[in-house]
């Protein structure tokens, strides 16, 4: 019960009080360490000097430059993703060459979209840093001195 002495209002709290309110605030630093130290560590783990393959949830994969991989919304910039030459992407990708397939830059198609994606997070199956004697970088660097 609160009680003034000399114009000052004072709480008593009781010891098994203070040692709860102790916990939760060590709870909540650790928490809160643990999400810094993991999301420094998922940042450091992304080559900015190479191209990333994001495997999605859905089956797509879309090539590019990562940024926020931490973020909520991950974002891609310069993106490219793989198309079938026939014009269907149903097939069973282990029984089809390379030259079955075609690599196309975002923005190209019909509505003309930008050249970034924000992908949730939650779709992301996994994150591949690719090679620089990658076909995939090779077909890019060779669109890009076009």
């Amino acid at each position: 019960m609160p009680t003034r002495s000399s114009g000052a209002m004072t709480i008593n709290i009781s010891p098994m009080t203070r040692r709860l309110i102790l916990v939760l605030v060590v709870l909540i630093l650790i928490g809160v360490g643990g999400f810094a130290f993991q999301m420094r560590r998922l940042s450091s783990t992304i080559n900015s000097d190479s191209v990333q393959a994001v495997f999605l949830t859905n089956g797509q994969v879309y090539f590019g430059k990562l940024e926020n991989p931490w973020a909520r919304y991950v974002r891609l910039t310069d993106v490219y993703y793989l198309q079938m030459k026939d014009g269907l992407q149903s097939q069973d990708l282990s029984t089809v060459n390379s030259g079955d397939m075609a690599l196309i830059k975002l923005g190209k198609e019909l509505h003309s979209p930008t050249d970034k994606i924000e992908i949730n997070r939650d779709q992301i199956l996994f994150i591949e840093d690719l090679t620089n004697d990658s076909k995939v970088v090779k077909a890019i660097k060779d669109f890009k001195g076009k």
